[in-house]
C-alpha cells in the first residue's frame, strides 16, 4: 500500500538555491514522516517550450504527441495527492521556468476540460497544494505593490482552476542580507511542514491498510 503520494517542484533554474535547501529539507522529513515523496528539479532539466498549440492540449486525455519528459512530467501530476511548490519570486511573480513547466503540463484535456460559457471541468479535483515562496521585498511592500501576484496566479488561475485546494502559503523574506541563523530557521519551518504533510501521509497509509485488512468493520475478516 503506498503512502500519501507528494510531488515538489523546485521551481529554480539556478542548482544549489536556497530554495533547494529548502525543499530538500521539506523532502527528507516528509519521507522520514512516512510520505512517498517525487522531486522535479527545475534547474537540472526543463521542458522544451511549447512548439505548437497541439502542444497545449491533450484532447481526452491522450499524450501520444507530447515528449516523453513531458508525459512524464503529466504522470507525475496526475499520480500526486499533494503537491508542493518552492521558486523564488521574480519580477513580481515567478521565474520562466516555473511558468514553463506549468504551460506543458497543466493541459486541457489533463488539467480541465473546456465547457460551455464560463463553465469548465476541473480535472484534478481532490488534490492539495502548499506554496512556498522566497524573495527579497518586504511582506507589507509585495502584497501593496505587487498584490501577492506570484502565489495569487499560481493558487488561483492555476493549482485552483484545475481544482487542486491550497492548503498552506510560506513566504520567506527578505532573502538579501539574510544571516545563517534567519535561514537556519527558515530551514526548520519547511522541516516542520515536511513532518507535518508526511504525517498526514502516514496516517492515511494506516487507515488505507485498515481499509484492506477489514473491508467492512462489522464483520471482521477470518
Amino acid at each position: 500500500m503506498t503512502a500519501h503520494r507528494i510531488l515538489v517542484i523546485i521551481g529554480q533554474p539556478f542548482l544549489g538555491s536556497l530554495n533547494h535547501e529548502l525543499a530538500h529539507s521539506y523532502v527528507r522529513a516528509a519521507e522520514t514522516a512516512g510520505g512517498e515523496v517525487r522531486v522535479r528539479d527545475l534547474a537540472e532539466d526543463s521542458p522544451s517550450l511549447p512548439g505548437k498549440r497541439d502542444h497545449l492540449r491533450a484532447p481526452n486525455g491522450d499524450l501520444a504527441h507530447l515528449e516523453i519528459g513531458v508525459t512524464e512530467d503529466i504522470e507525475d501530476l496526475q499520480w500526486a495527492e499533494h503537491v508542493v511548490i518552492f521558486f523564488p519570486q521574480w519580477w513580481g511573480t515567478y521565474p520562466a521556468v516555473l511558468k514553463n513547466w506549468i504551460d506543458r503540463t497543466f493541459l486541457s484535456g489533463v488539467a480541465f476540460n473546456y465547457g460551455s460559457g464560463s463553465r469548465w471541468e476541473k480535472l484534478l479535483s481532490g488534490r492539495t497544494a502548499r506554496l512556498v515562496m522566497t524573495h527579497d521585498s518586504p511582506g507589507f511592500y509585495n502584497l501593496l505593490a505587487y498584490r501577492d501576484a506570484g502565489i495569487t496566479a499560481l493558487r488561483t488561475a492555476t493549482l485552483g482552476y484545475s481544482g487542486i485546494k491550497t492548503v498552506g502559503v510560506t513566504r520567506f523574506s527578505p532573502v538579501k542580507g539574510s544571516t545563517p541563523q534567519i535561514r537556519a530557521k527558515w530551514l526548520a519551518t519547511v522541516t516542520k511542514l515536511g513532518k507535518r504533510d508526511g504525517q498526514i501521509a502516514g496516517s492515511r497509509q494506516a487507515q488505507r491498510a485498515a481499509t484492506v485488512a477489514h473491508p467492512n468493520p462489522a464483520e471482521p475478516s477470518h
